[in-house]
């Protein structure tokens, strides 16, 4: 019975946690990561066990999305092209930054994305292409190569950056900016990232199933939200997954400060 009621709990939280990603860009280390966590796993095997699971929200919306038919597959490439080498050299960086002001200072960054997008009535709402000339692309590249460094190194929230810098920078729809994120760094760079990890500690294998399917089912449903909902929603959800991610990482940065001071 308690083996029930753990993978029960398990497929209910990867369900939730990835429909709420799928339909802003990213976040579900938010609800994924404590909750494994506070179920008795180690910092590292709680971390290795969310990523292979995280590869799953790409699986899932990658299923619903690519339907749909709208992938400009050249600028997928370009996306992976730019941020794949940020994931695996994420780690090298991020160790030489004090780890409590990096969170610290991402989770006041994470909280100000979704306060500008909140201000922004009009943002992201319609596609208004721009910066498509080498001078933009190349800064773009460089802007996803150092979130991809992030997405190698941090739990949550990376997925949420690309969306907004899509949306900022190239003037894409937020429906289409989240598209591009749940595959590519969904499944491509969190499939580096899981990689990385997993060779380096081991997961917690046996509760992997009911993560994989709470991820798919969760990523697939919510896709379909935000494909069927519109931009609007799409815009609230990330809004308000910007600000909770946010907030956790301004109190885990000052929570490991304080214990540093």
């Amino acid at each position: 019975m308690d083996i029930l009621l753990e993978q029960s709990t398990l497929l209910l939280l990867s369900l939730v946690a990835n429909t709420l990603s799928a339909m802003a860009g990213g976040g579900a280390g938010l609800l994924q990561l404590p909750v494994l966590l506070f179920l008795g796993l180690s910092f590292s095997t709680a971390l290795a066990t969310h990523k292979i699971a995280s590869v799953a929200l790409g699986i899932g919306a990658t299923l619903r999305h690519i339907k749909e038919g709208h992938l400009d597959y050249r600028f997928c490439g370009y996306i992976l092209l730019c941020g794949l080498p940020g994931v695996v050299l994420g780690a090298d960086i991020i160790l030489r930054i004090p780890e409590g002001w990096t969170i610290l200072s991402l989770g006041i960054l994470t909280t100000g994305l979704g306060i500008y997008s909140l201000l922004q009535k009009s943002l992201g709402l319609t596609e208004e292409p721009r910066n498509r000339n080498r001078r933009g692309m190349i800064i773009g590249g460089l802007v996803l190569f150092i979130i991809g460094a992030l997405n190698g190194s941090l739990t949550s929230g990376t997925g949420l950056f690309v969306t907004i810098w899509l949306v900022r920078w190239f003037g894409l729809e937020y429906k289409t900016a989240v598209t591009y994120v749940l595959i590519l760094v969904g499944l491509f760079w969190n499939s580096t990232g899981a990689l990385t990890v997993s060779l380096q500690q081991a997961p917690r294998w046996d509760w992997l199933a009911a993560l994989l399917i709470g991820a798919t089912a969760g990523s697939y449903l919510g896709a379909h939200l935000a494909i069927t909902q519109g931009n609007k929603l799409v815009k609230r959800a990330f809004e308000a997954l910007t600000m909770l991610v946010g907030i956790k990482l301004i109190v885990d940065g000052t929570s490991i400060l304080s214990n540093v001071l």
